[in-house]
């Protein structure tokens, strides 16, 4: 088998694992926000049924968020690396990394880096 026909078969398949990989994690943002849609509709009367809904959408997005950053990750790595192409992932990384430390500092009132508050053992 020659290098070339291994090279372009090689970066079909990562370019799909990176398409599959981007499309499980826009499955899991829909379906995260529509289950979280649906136990806030069914909770709704709860007096924290707001802030619940909140966190689960949140978290979700933060979810969705790393395994479309992953995605990128592979279908660049797929591409014949360029600047342009180097630029363009780092880019889309500093965009999606900045969305999930401001979803943390709303799901958990700190920036990531920050050390959370422990709470005291129960007794």
């Amino acid at each position: 088998m020659h290098t070339a026909t291994f090279e372009a078969i090689a970066s079909h398949w990562t370019r799909l694992i990176g398409v599959a990989i981007e499309s499980f994690g826009v499955a899991v943002i829909v379906i995260g926000i529509g289950w979280s849609t649906y136990v806030f509709a069914r909770d709704r009367m709860r007096e924290e049924a707001y802030g619940v809904y909140k966190v689960r959408i949140g978290r979700t997005l933060l979810l969705g968020l790393e395994l479309l950053v992953a995605a990128d990750i592979v279908k660049t790595i797929a591409l014949e690396l360029t600047y342009l192409s180097l630029a363009l992932l780092a880019g889309l990384i500093l965009i999606r990394t900045f969305l999930s430390w401001t979803l943390v500092l709303e799901i958990e009132g700190r920036w990531p880096w920050q050390h959370a508050e422990r709470q005291p053992p129960s007794q």
